[in-house]
């Protein structure tokens, strides 16, 4: 894909995804039912949220703890979504939107007590956003990362070839333990994103986001390859999804 070709349809996957309150799938009462969970972070902890989109998560973390919010976000069309949000929820005082490089951030060693990243890590691999992004937390420190995963050893040939072509570094769970484990975490739990948090939070907003979008032929690929990812969803959503996976800096 040509600089320029790649250039439009990242904008075309932008455009599909604008105005929707959510970037990728997950769901508000299943992660504050992981945040009920956790062991003792400080009373105010240092937070960041990398790979925010419009800011699910940061606002969500930021009204939980009532503490500052670190959201970064390459985009700045999400990152101008997300001001707004926060100021309309009147959070703007708890978050700190960058608009930047979750690969490249020059924060200070030790400086995040919680990491917090839905949907992102797959931009650089997971085992490499481990390791990119451990040195950011404080001894004993907690990481929520969400990646795709697959469920189990048994998966139907469709699946297979549609992720070895969309996301070949894609594992499972126990190829991801390990590979927090090789990181410098411990893994305190792992929880799977139920499916319907797929559909009722993620692509039936997409869905109602295709009808109004403007056709062109980079969203016209988009919309295709959205639709195409649906339906291997819904017949193989038992074999792969997100697995949100708890860690603790060691």
């Amino acid at each position: 894909m040509s600089k320029d070709i790649k250039t439009e349809y990242v904008a075309a996957l932008t455009a599909l995804h604008r105005g929707r309150d959510r970037k990728g799938p997950g769901d508000s009462d299943f992660s504050h039912h992981i945040l009920s969970n956790f062991v003792t972070l400080p009373l105010k902890p240092r937070i960041a949220d990398l790979g925010c989109g419009s800011g699910a998560g940061a606002l969500l973390l930021a009204q939980h703890y009532q503490s500052n919010v670190m959201a970064v976000d390459s985009s700045s069309i999400f990152i101008d979504e997300l001001k707004a949000r926060a100021k309309q929820l009147a959070l703007e005082h708890l978050i700190i939107p960058i608009q930047g490089d979750m690969a490249k951030l020059d924060w200070a060693v030790g400086s995040v007590d919680l990491l917090w990243s839905e949907g992102a890590a797959y931009k650089l691999g997971f085992e490499q956003a481990l390791q990119t992004w451990r040195p950011l937390l404080a001894n004993s420190g907690i990481a929520v990362i969400s990646e795709m995963s697959w469920f189990t050893d048994d998966v139907p040939e469709p699946a297979i070839a549609y992720w070895q072509n969309a996301y070949p570094m894609m594992g499972s769970e126990a190829e991801n333990i390990d590979r927090a484990s090789r990181s410098g975490f411990s893994v305190l739990s792992t929880h799977r994103l139920p499916s319907q948090a797929w559909w009722v939070n993620y692509y039936e907003p997409l869905r109602e986001r295709m009808q109004q979008i403007e056709i062109t032929p980079s969203t016209e690929l988009v919309i295709y390859e959205t639709e195409e990812e649906m339906r291997l969803f819904e017949k193989f959503s038992d074999f792969y999804g997100y697995t949100f996976y708890i860690l603790q800096a060691t």
